[in-house]
């Protein structure tokens, strides 16, 4: 495969190679965050993660490296170096994985192991069929940038309001969310065709990845509020 061809102009078997690459790298780093979500869940000690949920200055520290981090994390995967694309990858994995904590520990204590699994299962279907509709509408989801990146500055602009002021931004923030999260995989899986080469396919997959890891986190929110 030659490594400089654009998607747009690679042969038809480089195009499917690029696709199974990319969307392989999404699924391992999906099974990489089980794994390490497991992990903290076993070893860090519940005052700490009490704390994570406590404390409001706290938080916005913890969102401001993720955002830091994953800025990094996008430009390492689009480096040259593929070992520098795996560090990138993998250093994102962990940083969700921290995020995650806290909501993943109280909805397995509060609500059970079930309703996690519940929302993974109603994310990877939304995925798919978003997925689907990119691919065999052949669609050019291109015009939803400016509607992501506006809705993207507001909901970050509610969030950290919420977090310094301690309100909850309820059931319809969460909902609007999901949309929005929604919105980004249609317009980034359209735009792997376009933007991508084919030895690309590690940060494509970390796009795909922070996009389906919003999403799972918007959907179980729903369902805990469900619970509530």
């Amino acid at each position: 495969m030659n490594p400089s061809v654009q998607i747009s102009h690679a042969a038809a078997e480089e195009r499917a190679e690029f696709y199974k690459k990319t969307y392989m790298h999404v699924a391992l780093a999906i099974l990489a965050f089980m794994l390490v979500e497991s992990l903290l869940l076993k070893y860090i000690p519940e005052e700490l993660i009490m704390k994570m949920l406590g404390g409001r200055f706290i938080w916005l520290g913890i969102l401001g490296l993720f955002w830091l981090g994953s800025v990094v994390s996008e430009k390492w995967t689009l480096s040259q170096d593929r070992n520098v694309q795996y560090a990138g990858l993998s250093f994102y994995v962990i940083l969700e994985s921290i995020i995650f904590l806290p909501l993943i520990y109280i909805a397995s204590r509060y609500a059970g192991i079930e309703i996690i699994q519940q929302a993974g299962l109603i994310t990877v279907a939304l995925f798919a069929g978003l997925t689907a509709v990119v691919f065999m509408t052949n669609t050019d989801f291109s015009f939803l940038r400016t509607a992501i990146v506006v809705g993207g500055f507001i909901a970050l602009g509610l969030i950290v309001v919420g977090a310094i002021f301690g309100f909850n931004l309820g059931l319809w923030f969460s909902v609007g969310m999901v949309v929005l999260a929604s919105a980004t995989i249609l317009y980034q899986t359209s735009k792997l065709k376009d933007t991508y080469s084919t030895d690309q396919y590690v940060g494509a997959s970390l796009l795909l990845f922070s996009s389906i890891m919003l999403l799972f986190w918007y959907v179980l929110r729903i369902l805990m509020s469900r619970r509530s």
